[in-house]
């Protein structure tokens, strides 16, 4: 088994990937679902028609700390020296850049808040779209973002990856805003969200609680939940 040197000390590390780490999807070398029974269970709950406004909230926001930990899973790191009771040791911490949160309003903000906890420090940017129920093409009527996005990694937070139309803008205009790399985590998503996006931005990994049959002629998901926004607002 490898050794990895803390200060003085000799400590044993896994190397092996634990067996149940996530692995690039067979649909996409880019797309990833994380599965965890944890995430299956509260999503399950998420789906069902008899689950209130407040507990839909309650579990997206659970949900998205789960998501967080693997989405940000290649954060880099650099050793420091920190002097704990008992030893000084090389400890790892973030550097560089932190993040830039990017919630695709309105539903997005569901999976914000979860993933500030595991990085407060995190840049928020918004993007405003709506889907045009003629063309189910997206239409943005917002957008905020930090000057320094240049200079950090963008995700973006979107429920529900189905036509993957709103998702290509948002990337494409971020990328216009010159972020120089992009990831997109979701609850559900379809494969024709996945392909469209893919094909468009094939530099852009997707994480993904699920993964799901298809979309209907109106760019719903099935059988998905529902429509995240409504669910987590009580609007229709």
């Amino acid at each position: 088994m490898p050794m990895v040197q803390y200060g003085s000390l000799l400590h044993p590390t896994l190397a092996t990937p634990h067996p149940k780490d996530p692995m690039p999807h067979p649909l996409h070398p880019n797309f990833t679902v994380v599965d965890h029974p944890l995430i299956a269970h509260k999503l399950s709950h998420m789906r069902d028609i008899n689950t209130s406004s407040s507990k839909f909230r309650q579990l997206l926001h659970e949900i998205s700390l789960l998501l967080g930990y693997e989405v940000l899973r290649d954060l880099p790191t650099e050793l420091r020296a920190v002097q704990t009771p008992l030893a000084e040791t090389q400890a790892p911490f973030l550097v560089g850049k932190k993040l830039v949160m990017v919630p695709l309003l309105r539903a997005g903000l569901g999976l914000l808040d979860g993933l500030l906890e595991l990085v407060p420090s995190a840049r928020v940017g918004h993007i405003g779209l709506y889907r045009d129920p003629a063309t189910l093409g997206a239409v943005e009527y917002y957008l905020k973002m930090p000057e320094d996005i240049s200079e950090r990694l963008a995700v973006i937070c979107d429920p529900l990856l189905a036509t993957g139309n709103s998702a290509i803008a948002a990337v494409s205009r971020l990328k216009e805003l010159g972020a120089p790399a992009i990831k997109l985590v979701c609850l559900l998503a379809a494969p024709e969200g996945i392909r469209a996006l893919a094909d468009t931005h094939p530099d852009v990994q997707i994480f993904a609680a699920a993964l799901d049959a298809r979309i209907d002629e109106h760019g719903y998901i099935l059988p998905g939940l529902g429509d995240a926004g409504d669910r987590m607002f009580g609007t229709k």
